[in-house]
């Protein structure tokens, strides 16, 4: 769950390359990475940035223990002792640039850029990929699902499904950036200062005589946060009738019942006769919440059925992306040292897909002055100058060139954000309400059909000219050595 200790958190491959790299003398050539994902996850229109306090709590406490040089020291490769040394002294001095959490994100534009010395920036991969592609994948799997849940209350209600510890708190976290209300889990409530909620189980009906008596026992104890689970029995003849003498109880000590919670059966159903019974015994300021393996489709079909529920509890299908647990993020490198310059290098493959785009980049969003919606992002190499005030931005699309558009009275702006500066942090990270609200405010700068469920409308990534006729020179360079 913490962050310290954490040097060994790394894929075997990148100590023996560090190893070979020192063994070879090459361990200090500069070198540029940059971690990105090539499709977007869920079928969706967008991705939601996540996971960078964690990447910065990493780095800043990122060394090698006495434990880790022993553990090393045993390991079949037989490392030398000085290299061993070398990993004691070791702290990450490169540096690193990222977009903001709750940033929207798109398929093949960096999100996180790490320079410095092939050593530090070969270490630190593994653990970055790790920290970004789950907390990104949780926080799009959540905003898809508010996407659906419009002005409704969300709960994230994962923790007993999760993978394991790390994966229920910090997919707390990255829920809540996205737009949950409130979280079950205790310790995401203590680390982060998420709002936690939570009601109680069918264990705490079955444990008295009857159900009135556990509703009654629980609203004794809670009169001011009673939300009662009505169907461990019958919803709609025991359930919610005795709910509904719970609730009269406490009126007539001047207090009111919060909510009922449907976790099984046809919510769409039941929420409809719920709020029926509930509104006929003048309780219509109870509130209707519903559980049960729900996701963004269960929702929508629920809501397209009628149904008259208030707050969803989330569980399973958000904290594990059950449609898809993994969002396939890579860390590629781009750049590298040769005699004493930075040149691009480039990765070809057989897969067209998999072929990455040399040279250490900028990304820009290109924001319409007129509209304030996206147009388009724009990747482009550091040096390269954006046109002047009412200049034109010729955009095209790198897969199809013939596709072009001009754009004119836009403003450029930057999305990475320098983090760390030669091992130092540059960057004040910032409270998670306001990354919330940040997300709010991305959101708000997309057109609706870019942010739609069904069928979102593809939003452009493009490269500069000179970016695409750099890699194209690169591939072409690299065919012609293969046919010798």
């Amino acid at each position: 769950m913490m962050t310290a200790g954490l040097a060994l958190h790394t894929d075997k491959y990148q100590i023996n390359m560090m190893y070979a790299h020192w063994i070879n003398g090459s361990h200090n050539t500069k070198a540029v990475f940059e971690a990105y994902f090539r499709k977007l996850p869920f079928g969706n229109g967008y991705a939601v940035f996540a996971g960078l306090e964690r990447i910065v709590n990493y780095i800043q406490s990122l060394s090698f223990s006495d434990d880790d040089i022993a553990y090393l020291a045993k390991q079949e490769e037989q490392y030398k002792p000085e290299f061993l040394e070398e990993l004691r002294r070791f702290r990450f001095k490169g540096s690193i640039h990222a977009m903001k959490e709750g940033a929207l994100v798109f398929p093949n534009e960096p999100l996180i850029r790490v320079e410095g010395t092939i050593f530090e920036t070969q270490l630190v991969e593994t653990a970055i990929l790790n920290f970004m592609n789950f907390q990104t994948l949780i926080a799009t799997k959540a905003s898809r699902i508010r996407q659906v849940a419009g002005d409704d209350t969300l709960l994230e209600f994962g923790t007993r499904r999760a993978q394991e510890a790390d994966a229920a708190v910090w997919g707390a976290r990255a829920a809540y950036i996205a737009g949950f209300h409130a979280t079950s889990n205790m310790l995401a409530g203590e680390k982060f200062g998420i709002p936690t909620k939570g009601t109680h189980a069918h264990s705490w009906v079955q444990t008295f005589r009857s159900e009135q008596e556990a509703f009654d026992i629980f609203a004794q104890v809670m009169p001011d946060q009673v939300t009662l689970l009505v169907d461990t029995f019958d919803t709609l003849k025991s359930g919610i009738p005795n709910a509904i003498n719970t609730a009269k109880k406490l009126e007539a000590q001047g207090k009111r019942m919060n909510a009922i919670r449907l976790d099984s059966g046809d919510l769409a159903y039941l929420s409809i006769q719920a709020r029926r019974m509930l509104d006929d015994a003048g309780l219509d300021y109870v509130r209707i919440v519903a559980s049960n393996d729900l996701d963004e489709g269960t929702i929508l079909d629920l809501k397209a059925q009628g149904a008259k529920i208030d707050t969803w509890g989330v569980g399973t299908q958000l904290i594990t992306a059950a449609d898809q647990p993994a969002l396939g993020g890579v860390y590629k490198l781009v750049e590298r040292e040769v005699d004493g310059k930075m040149v691009p290098t480039i990765k070809i493959s057989a897969n067209p897909e998999k072929v990455s785009t040399p040279g250490k980049k900028e990304v820009y969003r290109i924001i319409s002055n007129g509209s304030g919606k996206a147009i388009a992002d724009y990747i482009c190499f550091p040096h390269e100058e954006m046109p002047p005030e009412n200049g034109k931005l010729k955009l095209f699309n790198p897969l199809h060139p013939y596709m072009r558009k001009n754009v004119k009275n836009f403003e450029a702006v930057p999305m990475l954000t320098p983090i760390f500066i030669q091992g130092e942090l540059v960057y004040e990270l910032p409270q998670l309400e306001e990354i919330r609200a940040y997300h709010d405010t991305q959101l708000d700068q997309f057109w609706p059909e870019y942010l739609r469920k069904l069928n979102p409308e593809i939003y452009r990534v493009n490269l500069s000219e000179e970016v695409w006729e750099v890699k194209q020179r690169m591939m072409a360079e690299l065919m012609e050595q293969s046919e010798d």
